[in-house]
């Protein structure tokens, strides 16, 4: 669906009162605490800090305002009073925004302490070709110039792309079309256009891409118990190529075929 100007000025609002969450949660220790724990403080922030409503509570019966996902889950980990991050963790918050009837998604990986060389690389590998995706992004440019751009960063890598799960269109609603696949052909897909508003966010796994769904219905793991990340923004395309609508403050929009952005913080 095409958004207006004045639409996407409105999904820009959302998305920045979701970066300025995932800012405020770069300044708290995560060490020790549980994922619940992490989930309503950011209730609580979401609702009675910035006035907006958390869009994923509720949203086909989940009953959290956000995602968390540890280690070995790829995507959709419930939050848990139980669920204590450890040092040497990583952890993948996804959350959601909606403001003035607009929804903002963003992701974003999280090291708890130190981690090990090895999962410090999928992180890093996995945030670049998120940016590598966003680059891809122009009007004229096909959905399969974004899934390559992304595969073929992680490949080079030596990781997987998990394909049962992709990014999405994005507005008044949720999900809306189109589909946006972390993997594919140049050239094939859906053609691009300036008012498109979508997410990319890719989920790069250490060893097999394939996945399966726990007993609870939400959470997605690794079938070979490796270890997984992500990264997530919503981006809009525009007359010259795209805007990132959830852009946090220590990024920056990279040039074309460059990557100098800071990884997540620890």
């Amino acid at each position: 669906m095409i958004k207006t100007p004045e639409e996407i000025e409105l999904m820009a609002e959302s998305g920045r009162l979701l970066a300025s969450v995932f800012t405020f949660l770069d300044g708290q220790p995560l060490a020790g605490r549980t994922t619940m724990e992490i989930n309503d403080l950011v209730e609580h922030m979401i609702v009675h800090q910035l006035a907006a409503r958390p869009a994923s509570k509720g949203q086909y019966g989940y009953g959290y305002v956000l995602n968390c996902s540890r280690n070995d889950v790829v995507c959709h980990g419930v939050p848990s009073g139980t669920e204590t991050l450890r040092a040497g963790d990583i952890v993948n918050f996804d959350i959601t925004l909606e403001k003035n009837g607009f929804i903002a998604d963003s992701s974003k990986t999280y090291a708890v302490g130190e981690i090990a060389p090895a999962a410090a690389r999928l992180v890093k590998t996995t945030y670049e070709a998120m940016w590598k995706g966003i680059q891809a992004v122009r009007p004229g440019a096909r959905l399969g110039d974004v899934g390559h751009a992304i595969e073929h960063h992680a490949k080079k890598a030596g990781y997987s792309v998990v394909r049962e799960y992709c990014g999405h269109g994005i507005g008044r609603e949720m999900h809306e079309k189109p589909e946006v696949l972390h993997f594919g052909r140049p050239g094939t897909g859906v053609r691009l256009e300036e008012g498109m508003v979508f997410t990319i966010e890719p989920m790069l796994n250490q060893g097999r891409r394939m996945v399966r769904t726990e007993d609870d219905g939400w959470t997605v793991v690794t079938v070979d118990g490796k270890l997984s990340a992500q990264f997530e923004h919503t981006v809009a395309v525009t007359r010259n190529g795209v805007r990132v609508l959830t852009l946090r403050p220590e990024e920056r929009l990279p040039s074309r075929g460059k990557t100098a952005l800071r990884p997540a913080r620890a």
